[in-house]
């Protein structure tokens, strides 16, 4: 069973389940002449839309690539959760709205032993459906399937509250409702509001894991004739979909043929791996006793020196052009790139007046 396969089963299961909870209610609510139950098991019904939601995103998601999206579909995933998180964030509104309302003017609460049985039965089913779909949705990395199982468990969180509220009414006359619900509507508002952060997050390029950089910097490091590793930068196109590229530093000894197997060689290893289609770029590292090695043992050291700099590759020397070419990657505290790239060639230029130099200002898209 693949991934989206999982997705749908779990959604499957929490529509079932919304389902018979909803029927139970039903009955109950009917059998009781009890209007709140029966319309509490249309509720039920509506909860299943998350679900619902969840399964329609997966299976647009895997249609395949067209003309028009040649990356797939994959970000529909976002979209669904994107969904769920507004329902989550609507339900919080109208929640906090209705308990503000009850602080201001609070109702005593009517409970028979019908209605208290039904509550605690919504509550276990709530709390065991909301954690199994919230755990499938960690373990899959399904932003919508853990927007929907945080559904299912605030919706437990806020019968609760309901049910305790009205056992300290019963007992002690004091009215707690409209604080408690607030104070938990507060609480959903603002996961409502994680929960829209996490997908929009994908959908305008969110920096790639840590643990999956320091991953592919080590397994690219590895290979026999890479001196270093740069410019990894990772473009998500769903959750099974990552096209990027890399830089790596080898010696220009090396043949194009060699080069050619190398960078064949990552690529192949970054897909089977990880998945992720990798372009793989070269830096020549120059080597023994000549005028480009010298000079770029002079510029790299020069640059190196500056505090301000945190990175420097790419250094290529065009002999007939009598120009040199380095990229730098500057701190974030620096704003005004154009001035450091000025500064720097203007150093650079002193150091080798007989040469023209160019500094280009690169920028670190993962780290």
């Amino acid at each position: 069973m693949n991934r989206s396969q999982k997705i749908i089963r779990t959604s499957i299961i929490g529509i079932i389940a919304n389902v018979l909870l909803a029927t139970f209610k039903a009955v109950v609510g009917i059998l009781a002449s009890s209007v709140a139950i029966v319309m509490d098991a249309v509720n039920n019904l509506s909860d299943a839309l998350s679900s619902v939601i969840t399964i329609i995103g997966t299976k647009l998601s895997e249609r395949p690539a067209d003309r028009e999206h040649p990356f797939g579909f994959g970000r529909i995933e976002y979209f669904s959760a994107i969904i769920i998180a507004v329902i989550v964030l609507s339900a919080g509104i109208t929640s906090l709205i209705e308990s503000v309302k009850k602080i201001f003017d609070p109702t005593e609460p009517s409970y028979t032993t019908v209605t208290l049985m039904v509550i605690v039965v919504a509550i276990i089913v709530k709390l065991m459906l909301g954690q199994y779909v919230k755990r499938q949705g960690q373990q899959l990395k399904s932003d919508a399937l853990i927007a929907s199982g945080s559904d299912a468990l605030f919706d437990a969180v806020i019968t609760l509250a309901t049910l305790v509220s009205a056992g300290i009414m019963l007992l002690w006359q004091v009215s707690l409702d409209g604080i408690l619900g607030a104070l938990i509507s507060v609480v959903i508002i603002k996961a409502g509001i994680e929960m829209l952060a996490s997908p929009v997050n994908e959908l305008l390029g969110a920096r790639i894991s840590q643990d999956l950089l320091h991953d592919i910097r080590q397994e690219v490091s590895a290979f026999e004739g890479v001196h270093g590793v740069f410019d990894i930068i990772l473009h998500n196109y769903g959750p099974n979909v990552l096209i990027g590229s890399l830089h790596v530093n080898v010696n220009d000894t090396m043949s194009a043929h060699e080069i050619h197997g190398l960078t064949r060689s990552i690529s192949e290893q970054m897909f089977a791996r990880h998945g992720i289609i990798m372009t793989v770029g070269v830096y020549a590292v120059a080597t023994g006793d000549n005028r480009r090695a010298a000079l770029q043992s002079q510029v790299m050291q020069a640059l190196a020196k500056h505090k301000e700099i945190v990175q420097v590759h790419g250094f290529y020397y065009f002999e007939k052009e009598h120009r040199i070419s380095v990229d730098v990657v500057p701190d974030i505290s620096v704003h005004d790139e154009a001035a450091l790239s000025s500064q720097l060639a203007n150093e650079i230029k002193a150091l080798v007046p007989e040469e023209e130099v160019t500094i280009v200002i690169d920028h670190n898209y993962s780290e």
